[in-house]
């Protein structure tokens, strides 16, 4: 498992379990939860809806390119999709290398890259019952909508 999608919340012992590996002096993790705010509007929870095939294929050359780039000895990244409440994990990036320095830059280009290159949108739901997708700018350069599956 290099790059997951899951409807259940994520299990952050198994997540770290996963990369260990004796050899690995630092492992780096990133957890991206649910806040109760964006853009000055107070946010109720999220939505997440994925394209899968693509999502975990691009998600996979996203693990190998930054296991290549900066040598770590593993990493993986799991995202949630459906709804999620306020202080949901909607996102874990863990890496383990021998050394902190690679495993925290491999961590930070996983969860960059993933927020770029793949199909993933955000609904968010707004305390006033507004609802919007949001977050979809580079679906949008790239000539998708929302609706593309």
């Amino acid at each position: 498992m290099k790059f997951s999608v899951t409807h259940t919340a994520i299990d952050v012992d198994a997540a770290k379990k996963a990369v260990s590996d004796d050899a690995c002096g630092a492992l780096a993790v990133f957890e991206g939860w649910i806040r109760n705010h964006n853009e000055g509007q107070a946010v109720e929870r999220l939505e997440y809806e994925v394209y899968r095939p693509v999502a975990e294929k691009e998600g996979s050359k996203i693990i190998d390119e930054a296991i290549e780039r900066f040598g770590v000895s593993h990493a993986i990244c799991i995202h949630r999709e459906g709804l999620l409440e306020l202080g949901d994990i909607a996102v874990i990036v863990c890496v383990s290398s021998p050394h902190r320095g690679e495993a925290f830059d491999a961590c930070r280009y996983i969860i960059d890259q993933t927020k770029v290159r793949l199909p993933i949108w955000k609904k968010e739901h707004y305390v006033s019952g507004v609802s919007e997708w949001v977050n979809c700018e580079h679906c949008a350069a790239a000539g998708h909508s929302h609706g593309d599956h």
